[in-house]
């Protein structure tokens, strides 16, 4: 039932997990899909080969997510291509452990310049395309740990939090130029960053903290974002999407 035909989605971070899985689902529903990465580029190659097998119109574009002057390039890459961008998924993102008493500034710095200037970037330079548009989709992921924070990521869990809160401000400010901003907030799901975490007794601990006794697959967060994408969510904006199998039970 849901259609993106004729849509153009920009995916940060689609060749490998959620943002492949995203990307993968998009073009399922139609639309054609900007692929972007950081250094898997045989990767992303392939998730637009397969893209494209799905009848639509892909490209796979090279940025390191925290440098404006490549996230401009790459976007503006993007519109010469396709004319248009009616979707943004932030999905880019870094989790890695830093004790408080043994970060360096280079550790936290890097954190928030992928997690949250990335986002910030691609939002301010696609955002005047969507209003010239009049219409756009906003969807940017946080998770969990931007909730209820969590130990030993505090740059993680922060930026996340700060995405969080910058989805809430852009949806009241984009609102009147016809652009809706949701987050997805994830908890624990099977991909290549969690992949050591959910090894051995770390994943039955992960396992017993989630009312449904499992983690996510990458395709269980796609599904909501295209929810959110498509105008089944049309009067959706400024939501906090909760997909975490009840780990995490707050609205």
């Amino acid at each position: 039932m849901i259609s993106l035909k004729g849509k153009v989605t920009l995916i940060t971070g689609a060749s490998r997990g959620i943002g492949r899985a995203v990307a993968m689902l998009f073009a399922r529903a139609g639309s054609d899909v900007v692929i972007h990465y950081a250094k898997r580029r045989d990767s992303a190659q392939e998730v637009k080969q397969q893209a494209e097998k799905l009848g639509v119109r892909a490209i796979a574009l090279a940025a390191e997510i925290g440098d404006r002057e490549q996230v401009d390039a790459m976007v503006d890459r993007a519109v010469e291509d396709f004319g248009r961008i009616d979707i943004l998924v932030n999905n880019a993102g870094i989790w890695e452990r830093n004790p408080i008493d043994g970060m360096s500034e280079v550790d936290l710095k890097r954190t928030i310049d992928t997690n949250l200037m990335g986002s910030y970037y691609t939002i301010m330079r696609v955002v005047p395309h969507m209003v010239r548009q009049k219409s756009g989709v906003i969807i940017n992921i946080s998770s969990t740990a931007g909730q209820r924070g969590e130990a030993f990521y505090s740059p993680y869990a922060a930026t996340k939090g700060a995405v969080i809160s910058l989805t809430k401000s852009l949806a009241a400010e984009l609102a009147t130029s016809g652009i809706r901003v949701n987050c997805v907030a994830p908890g624990w799901v099977e991909t290549d960053m969690s992949r050591d975490a959910l090894q051995g007794d770390g994943r039955k601990q992960v396992f017993a903290q989630i009312p449904l006794g499992r983690v996510a697959s990458p395709e269980e967060l796609a599904g909501p974002i295209l929810f959110l994408a498509s105008d089944m969510a049309s009067f959706i904006t400024g939501e906090i999407l909760n997909v975490n199998g009840g780990a995490v039970l707050c609205g």
